[in-house]
């Protein structure tokens, strides 16, 4: 595992903006030397004082654990270890620019196919990862995957935000249910590895298409209670009836359908489909 960088006892933490705001959704993001950042199970309140949230803090302990047991890995974010001074929490290198979906919604980007393609692959070998070490993210959306800037043009995509996962070789039931767009609502109320699979299909359709099922850039935050809930509705209720968008003519469009219809069981054979389609692809560009 990565050592965690020289710093002083008692650093100068500050908030630090992570896409639009310095709150994530369960914690506070602080930076505590350049190109590290602290996830702490903190809240800020009215009257700005930072307070511990304990019902957070369980969640952040199964976090570093399952950190601990995915280790060192190009598509997982980098985690230095456990800050042990107030706010304690987990340590990583800071990702740039952001997010996925801070990514694909930045007006000012022109995302090429190259770099899509590249995306989708490396989004399909995350999962295949976790998983054959036991791990269900259980909570797979844009959000969840950071980009980090390789030089001028190429980028790196990782995984973040294992707080609701669950690993049964390590006793770590899980806590979460994808969202709406990223769950399959014909399915149990219990996290698997299909769980996984259906959330990863509509990563990837968003990916390639820009914005989630059944939803119009860009897909950042709701703006109120009524869009969430419209929303909701929509995607669900066709979801629920096998209705999906439609995928021909999108780069990996076979493949982002196969993990809605359940035609994966792994995401190894996930990223079989990814290699074959790259190989075609290749071929029919020499030809």
């Amino acid at each position: 595992m990565a050592q965690v960088p020289d710093m002083p006892s008692r650093p100068p933490l500050s908030p630090i903006a992570i896409d639009d705001g310095f709150l994530g959704s369960t914690a506070i993001f602080f930076r505590v030397k350049p190109g590290v950042v602290l996830k702490a199970p903190v809240c800020r309140q009215e009257d700005l004082v930072i307070r511990l949230r304990e019902s957070v803090a369980s969640g952040l302990s199964n976090e570093k654990k399952i950190l601990a047991r995915l280790g060192d890995h190009p598509r997982i974010t980098k985690y230095l270890g456990w800050h042990d001074e107030f706010p304690t929490g987990l340590l990583f290198v800071e990702a740039s620019p952001g997010s996925l979906q801070s990514f694909l919604d930045d007006p000012n980007r022109d995302i090429s196919l190259s770099v899509r393609k590249s995306l989708f692959r490396q989004a399909t070998e995350a999962i295949a990862y976790i998983h054959s070490r036991d791990v269900i993210h259980s909570d797979l959306r844009p959000d969840n995957f950071l980009v980090h800037t390789i030089g001028s043009t190429d980028f790196d995509l990782m995984l973040c935000d294992f707080g609701g996962s669950a690993c049964e070789e390590i006793g770590i039931p899980g806590e979460n249910l994808p969202d709406d767009g990223f769950f399959d609502p014909n399915s149990g109320w219990t996290t698997t590895v299909t769980t996984d699979i259906f959330s990863l299909g509509s990563v990837l359709y968003t990916i390639v298409s820009g914005h989630w099922p059944y939803r119009e850039p860009p897909c950042g935050l709701f703006t109120s209670r009524e869009e969430v809930e419209e929303y909701e509705s929509r995607v669900n209720g066709f979801f629920k009836e096998g209705i999906f968008p439609d995928t021909k003519g999108l780069y990996g469009g076979e493949i982002i359908l196969g993990c809605w219809t359940g035609q994966y069981s792994s995401a190894n054979d996930i990223l079989r489909a990814v290699d074959a389609l790259e190989s075609l692809t290749s071929d029919s560009e020499t030809c």
